[in-house]
């Protein structure tokens, strides 16, 4: 092995990759919809519309977890992570689901590259 990369030694390398990709999202749009209830209750004047990204964040979420074998899922995801940092501005803990799992996205996005190139 000289310029080769080291194997993974994964017998489907993309597919696993894909696997954590769409459990990270899965994971996020559990944690999404369990956000709704607190949000409701300690989300204050613009509670409607931090709701509603909560919402939209979810169904997303678990669309690009099914579309992960697509190219364009994996950058979706990154503008995902964006949008719920975004919603921050609407009420705090949409930016804390957004910073906690944007870091989740970056590690799979690490993995994905140190395993496929």
């Amino acid at each position: 092995m000289t310029d080769q990369a080291k194997p993974s030694g994964l017998k489907n390398p993309a597919g696993a990759v894909r696997g954590l990709g769409a459990a990270t999202l899965g994971m996020e749009a559990l944690i999404l919809l369990l956000a709704i209830a607190p949000l409701s209750i300690i989300g204050g004047e613009r509670k409607g519309a931090a709701i509603a990204v909560v919402i939209v964040a979810t169904v997303l979420a678990i669309a690009l977890a099914g579309s992960m074998k697509r190219s364009w899922a994996w950058h979706a995801g990154s503008a995902l992570q964006v949008l719920l940092l975004l919603g921050g501005f609407l009420h705090w803990a949409v930016a804390s689901v957004g910073v906690i799992f944007g870091l989740a996205w970056l590690y799979a996005l690490h993995v994905r590259r140190t395993i496929l190139g």
